[in-house]
């Protein structure tokens, strides 16, 4: 169906086949749109199959100290699927998360993921300082990007992050800010950090999204779903309608990834 067959989705989501309902209507509620998949391992990869889709970087977020251990689990148990990239998280209230780094990084996953509006911190406190010095720089971290409900992921924030670390490989999702793409322009676009495109084309049009990666350089951009919130082939459509080179749609699609990643396809 689609002309590229080397992709690579940077973010998605996936849930445990008995609470995934629940999560898809507790995002539905917060986002107040539908969301169009189930969110669980089989239908994520029917997903990626219907688009060509060859790998899914996939995560699932703890919103509670308590729920880390089993978060990462669950990701444990699919981290031998050749079609998964795994990426796991703490929580800034989880009293060994330098022991649950490390058990993370033992188990082969490639980077971490953080969603500061649903586990309540700021991109830039303290306690969050010391998790992302542990994890270093080795590995890839994707923190969700502006809320206009809240502050704790505003665009501003990550600045001050890549004056602290300025080595780490930090990915703000959502084009650095969903909703606050101004706020990004002003503070991340341009800025020696990587951006996704996830959950961005259901709210900015074709030419606006455009604009932004322009600004940006595609060099530092990835091509990401936030599935289950859109299907693969929806997602890709939109992307694919962008006036970009064939040779900055791979970069988009798959090369910066492979790169960021030390992974090849």
């Amino acid at each position: 169906m689609f002309k590229y067959n080397r992709i690579i989705d940077i973010h998605g989501h996936i849930f445990p086949d008995k609470l995934a309902p629940k999560v898809v209507d507790t995002l539905e509620n917060y986002y107040k749109m539908p969301w169009q998949k189930k969110g669980t391992v089989n239908d994520l990869i029917d997903s990626m199959n219907e688009a060509s889709v060859a790998k899914c970087v996939v995560f699932s977020t703890p919103t509670k100290p308590e729920q880390v251990t089993n978060v990462n689990d669950f990701l444990i148990s699919n981290k031998d699927n050749d079609r998964f990239i795994c990426f796991g998280s703490v929580h800034p209230g989880y009293e060994d998360y330098i022991g649950e780094i490390r058990r993370i990084k033992e188990n082969g996953f490639k980077g971490f993921k953080f969603h500061p509006d649903f586990q309540y911190f700021y991109v830039d406190e303290p306690d969050m300082l010391k998790i992302y010095e542990e994890i270093g720089d080795q590995y890839p971290i994707i923190i969700h990007a502006g809320d206009k409900n809240t502050d704790y992921s505003s665009p501003y924030r990550f600045a001050n992050l890549l004056k602290l670390f300025p080595t780490h490989k930090f990915i703000a999702a959502h084009l650095g800010g969903y909703s606050e793409w101004d706020n990004a322009k002003e503070h991340l676009i341009g800025k020696n950090i990587y951006i996704d495109t996830s959950s961005v084309m259901t709210t900015l049009s074709i030419k606006e999204t455009e604009e932004i990666i322009k600004l940006h350089g595609v060099d530092k951009v990835l091509f990401g779903t936030d599935y289950p919130a859109v299907s693969h082939k929806y997602e890709l459509e939109k992307f694919l309608s962008m006036d970009f080179k064939k040779s900055e749609f791979n970069k988009m699609l798959y090369k910066n990834a492979e790169k960021l990643l030390k992974i090849r396809l």
